[in-house]
């Protein structure tokens, strides 16, 4: 029977008994698969169809440790101290700077694979993109670069919308602080205002959007985090209910009800970071691996929550939607 380690850190308390599980298969492989978000199927299912391109099946010839963080960054060191003391054979923490970071200050030889949106040079995961030259590599999804880009359209789709809330997950540390100084910048271009709202819990989201509401904003900008990805229907739900048109950085987001999305393709992004890992096990190095650059964005609108919120999309926005959920 097939064999399978899922680890959830929720609680304050991580579970500890896949490491019997490893002590009954001693010769497999052991990669350790983290992530901020809540547990999410569909990631696992592509990170594993990466793998499965180069040979590797679950529970056959590797064993996958799933860590899923739910937004307590604050538990990361830990963790990847614990993997580094055991030696896994690789680190893979696709959509998670925090874990390719802390990775990266634990160990110098376990190999990591990233998938950041940050630049992995300035991260210091990377000498250069073209040789790593160390023990990471992965992929860089550029969400970071096409900030101005998500705001034109969300400006597009609603364009009596002056006043935007902009919604931050302040535990992400750098990776917020970069993305806060670049929807600045691209707000300033657009002549829109913008008011920053912080929650890094589930009840500080609904906290926010009551403060969002007080404000009167027209418009929500949520960043990126893998804490907000795993609350995407509390998110999308009330947007909704608040009236508010928002804008998100995933197709999930619009799946779960939200108005638009403008970003790389997270499934795909997770099934390159499985490729590589395959590739490592394999015998590939990280530092004459490439990094990745991904050059393929989605524009999402959900139809049915503009009309829920009252808003006609024009024509020229619709046109330009790679996909129109009705």
């Amino acid at each position: 029977m097939k064999r399978r380690q899922f680890i959830t850190l929720l609680g304050g308390a991580a579970a500890t008994w896949p490491l019997a599980a490893l002590a009954q298969q001693p010769g497999l492989p052991v990669i350790a698969f983290l992530n901020g978000s809540a547990p999410d199927l569909p990631l696992e299912t592509a990170f594993r169809k990466g793998l499965g391109e180069t040979g590797f099946v679950e529970g056959q010839n590797v064993l996958l440790e799933y860590y899923w963080f739910s937004g307590e960054y604050e538990r990361v060191p830990a963790v990847v101290a614990d993997l580094v003391r055991r030696r896994v054979a690789v680190i893979a923490s696709p959509g998670f700077a925090p874990g390719a970071v802390a990775a990266k200050a634990a160990t110098q030889t376990i190999p990591i694979v990233f998938a950041v949106v940050e630049d992995p040079v300035n991260l210091g995961l990377v000498a250069s993109l073209a040789r790593p030259g160390g023990n990471a590599t992965g992929i860089n999804f550029l969400s970071a670069e096409v900030t101005a880009k998500r705001l034109g359209l969300l400006h597009a789709l609603v364009p009596q919308a002056a006043r935007i809330a902009v919604l931050a997950n302040p535990a992400n540390g750098p990776s917020v602080e970069t993305a806060l100084k670049q929807v600045d910048t691209a707000a300033r271009a657009l002549g829109l205002q913008i008011n920053v709202f912080k929650a890094s819990v589930s009840n500080e989201i609904d906290a926010a959007f009551g403060a969002i509401a007080r404000e009167r904003s027209d418009a929500l900008f949520i960043l990126g985090d893998g804490f907000f990805h795993g609350r995407r229907v509390q998110l999308a739900t009330l947007a909704i209910r608040d009236r508010i048109p928002s804008s998100y950085t995933a197709r999930e987001y619009v799946e779960a009800g939200g108005l638009m999305s403008y970003a790389a393709n997270l499934s795909d992004i997770n099934r390159q970071v499985g490729v590589y890992c395959g590739n490592i096990l394999k015998g590939s190095k990280p530092a004459d691996l490439p990094v990745i650059q991904t050059s393929k964005f989605e524009f999402l609108i959900n139809l049915q929550t503009a009309k829920a919120l009252g808003l006609n999309v024009p024509p020229t926005v619709l046109a330009t939607a790679d996909e129109v959920i009705e």
